[in-house]
């Protein structure tokens, strides 16, 4: 071989060049830590489908907001589980609900990382769905508006950097917007998760938050079909026209082609969430013995940010930022 003729492996022979070469990184600011706090429990308890993982009252969910702060984490969302749950997800927007109160606590303590509180009611009501069911037992796209409208001004009232509405409806970013300007929290952004799709990934997610033993019937009325990208390119642009300050593609790893497709068509901040399927594989491969399980971790989330996105929600944030 001519010693003229480019050799693309000069920089891959050991870990220095490799390093001048590299091309995406990643670091703790980049990274979401999801957070799940319990009303009915003291202290914290372990979930069973998200090794790991825990659920915490409100007091140790302020520790380990703080933990993520210290650990240099780019934020937290903060799922909210109620000790009683009923119809109309009322504990979503009470004064004294969960989420508020942690809202409120971490804000008495100083906390400067950036709180996100999903805007959902599927942890507080007592069928485990996004909003009100109509007659053929759908969720009510309109009646689900005010709900989330009047969940997102507590939250912000609380104390709120981002309201994050996760309901997947049509109009909620424009809903949400017109009740937070006209309540005085017209600086406070809305990151949408724009591209949800109805996904099988998300099952751990359901013991965390303790709707897996309510919920009864599927999403799919209202969440996107995972055969479908341009139907999310077009979610994600009704969203930025109803004034969306961040978007969202959930999950991540099986939607990597609709990442990069969002980032090729908006300027807007983009993130992804690596859902708790996506996790809990990571976990079950490494203990099988199927792949080294930080390798596997690291490999997924420099895949996500290579497709497009500034931001990851993952589970996986807080191990990677203590370097394990």
């Amino acid at each position: 071989m001519r010693d003229s003729l480019q050799r693309l492996r000069r920089l891959r022979l050991n870990p220095r060049l490799r390093g001048l070469r590299r091309e995406t990184r990643i670091v703790p600011g980049d990274l979401i830590m999801p957070i799940f706090v319990h009303d009915g429990i003291s202290g914290s308890r372990e979930i069973a489908t998200l090794p790991g993982i825990l659920q915490f009252d409100v007091h140790g969910a302020v520790g380990e907001i703080q933990r993520c702060q210290n650990l240099g984490i780019g934020g937290v969302l903060l799922f909210g589980i109620p000790s009683l749950r009923d119809w109309e997800g009322s504990g979503a927007r009470a004064e004294e609900g969960v989420i508020q109160r942690v809202l409120q606590l971490a804000r008495e303590r100083g906390v400067q990382i950036p709180l996100i509180a999903d805007t959902c009611h599927c942890e507080y009501t007592s069928d485990g769905h996004c909003g009100p069911l109509d007659a053929v037992g759908n969720v009510d796209n309109d009646a689900t508006l005010g709900w989330l409208a009047r969940t997102a001004v507590s939250q912000a009232r609380a104390g709120a950097d981002v309201i994050a509405p996760s309901a997947m409806v049509d109009g909620m970013v424009a809903a949400i917007r017109a009740a937070l300007d006209g309540s005085g929290y017209e600086n406070v952004p809305i990151v949408s998760y724009a591209a949800k799709y109805a996904s099988a990934f998300y099952g751990p997610f359901r013991d965390a938050s303790g709707s897996s033993g309510v919920f009864h019937g599927d999403r799919k009325n209202h969440q996107l079909d995972p055969a479908n990208g341009r139907e999310a390119l077009l979610e994600l642009a009704a969203d930025t026209a109803e004034g969306a300050d961040i978007l969202m593609v959930k999950p991540a790893l099986a939607y990597l082609d609709v990442l990069a497709r969002a980032r090729e068509r908006s300027d807007l901040p983009l993130w992804a969430y690596n859902v708790s399927g996506e996790y809990a594989m990571v976990k079950a491969a490494a203990r099988a013995g199927c792949g080294e399980e930080r390798a596997l971790r690291d490999e997924i989330l420099i895949s996500i940010k290579r497709a497009g996105a500034d931001r990851i929600i993952t589970y996986h944030a807080v191990e990677f930022a203590e370097g394990r």
